[in-house]
């Protein structure tokens, strides 16, 4: 067979132009640690690669999530510990200022340090984050979430959003805790329905709950009840807000509770003829408004050394202490979350471990092997292009 010239310098030069070609693949290899640098490498192993790469990609942008979260949680958790510890000193200084042989000077001393308390308090709940958003207004970053209204009662202006991150695959964490949680919605310890004790109060006693129990015969509205006397004994009028009398009890017992329109009341202590007091339905107490109405009853003539005082001290005992509770509840919410999020955290860097190896053996180049295959690359090289240029040279004229 007889091959000419031009197809003789076709196959040279394709001999020589791959073997180029697989040099300069070896030497990207070697220039980049990985032995599939294109799609073309390793069709198969490219999709698992990108696959590898998009998962840490994600998980990256978890952990960044969780670093949000946690930093927000954190600062969270932080001004709550701050907040029981307030609380926890204003309740010991209401205690203190309750004691019936202070006298009006020492009591307003005491209330004056509980103003001061109050206003770090509010200050706390105030707080805003290295953004300049309010740490405590849920979705309405931008609004300060308490204050004073015109009537001296503390508002929040926030809402109950809370702002949730993503931090795994179907994952969500809330990276705050909305202000009325914490210090708005603390559940009533009477139940239902709040007290007001008047200035006109000779007995002693207190209001233990005041709950509905029957939703099918129960009546909103606020109620008035009305001690009068029947003889040696007294008995119990309740009336509405318009003033019918809805109940009468002959000869009031508290051991029994009072039951009317669905509510059922528990009274105890000694109720005097023309004693009075009104409830209205409250199913909620604020812990800011509790120690703003504590500073209050320090600062009445007589304190809580009146019969009305020592009711009201009791009922402020009782309602602080479930505000109390309620911003320990808020605080414990903020750890599990945090507590969450340190697992998660552990498990992302555990599943990037795991990617890295898996991307480790698919891409990663084995230099010696590499190696031995440039020096064998090179050697079919040189001796192609040697070949090439000895028979290149070769002239019939040479022989003639």
């Amino acid at each position: 067979m007889r091959i000419s010239t031009a197809q003789m310098f076709q196959q040279n030069s394709y001999s020589i132009a791959k073997g180029q070609s697989e040099t300069s693949k070896t030497l990207l290899q070697l220039a980049t640690g990985k032995k599939i640098n294109t799609a073309g490498d390793d069709p198969v192993a490219a999709i698992g690669i990108d696959k590898l790469n998009q998962q840490n990609n994600l998980v990256d942008q978890y952990v960044k999530n969780i670093d949000y979260a946690k930093n927000r949680l954190g600062v969270t958790e932080s001004k709550i510990g701050s907040t029981e510890t307030l609380i926890d000193s204003m309740r010991q200084q209401l205690q203190k200022g309750a004691n019936g042989s202070l006298s009006q000077s020492e009591r307003q001393m005491i209330a004056d340090e509980m103003k001061v308390s109050l206003e770090e308090l509010l200050s706390i709940a105030n707080s805003k984050d290295e953004s300049g958003n309010y740490l405590f207004s849920g979705n309405k970053t931008s609004s300060v979430p308490f204050a004073f209204d015109n009537n001296g009662d503390i508002v929040y202006s926030g809402d109950s959003g809370v702002r949730q991150s993503v931090v795994a695959s179907g994952v969500t964490i809330g990276a705050n805790v909305p202000g009325d949680s914490i210090f708005m919605n603390a559940p009533n310890p009477l139940g239902d329905y709040g007290v007001n004790y008047l200035s006109s109060q000779q007995g002693d006693f207190v209001v233990d709950s005041a709950k509905i129990v029957d939703q099918s015969t129960y009546v909103e509205d606020t109620y008035s009840f009305n001690f009068v006397a029947n003889g040696s004994n007294v008995d119990l009028q309740i009336e509405d807000a318009n003033g019918n009398i809805v109940k009468t009890v002959a000869n009031f017992d508290p051991s029994v509770p009072v039951k009317f329109n669905g509510i059922e009341v528990e009274i105890s202590g000694t109720p005097a003829a023309g004693d009075s007091f009104t409830m209205e339905p409250q199913s909620t107490v604020s812990i800011l408004d509790e120690l703003n109405s504590a500073i209050a009853l320090l600062e009445s003539p007589d304190g809580a050394n009146s019969p009305q005082g020592k009711s009201k001290l009791a009922q402020l005992l009782n309602n602080i202490d479930s505000g109390q509770n309620q911003v320990s509840t808020a605080r414990s919410i903020a750890g599990n979350s945090l507590k969450g999020l340190e697992s998660l955290a552990t498990n992302h860097a555990e599943e990037k471990i795991v990617n890295g190896s898996a991307l480790s053996m698919l891409e990663d180049l084995d230099y010696a092997a590499a190696i031995t295959e440039f020096e064998k690359q090179q050697l079919a090289l040189n001796a192609v292009s040697s070949v090439f240029a000895k028979v290149g040279s070769i002239s019939l004229f040479d022989y003639i």
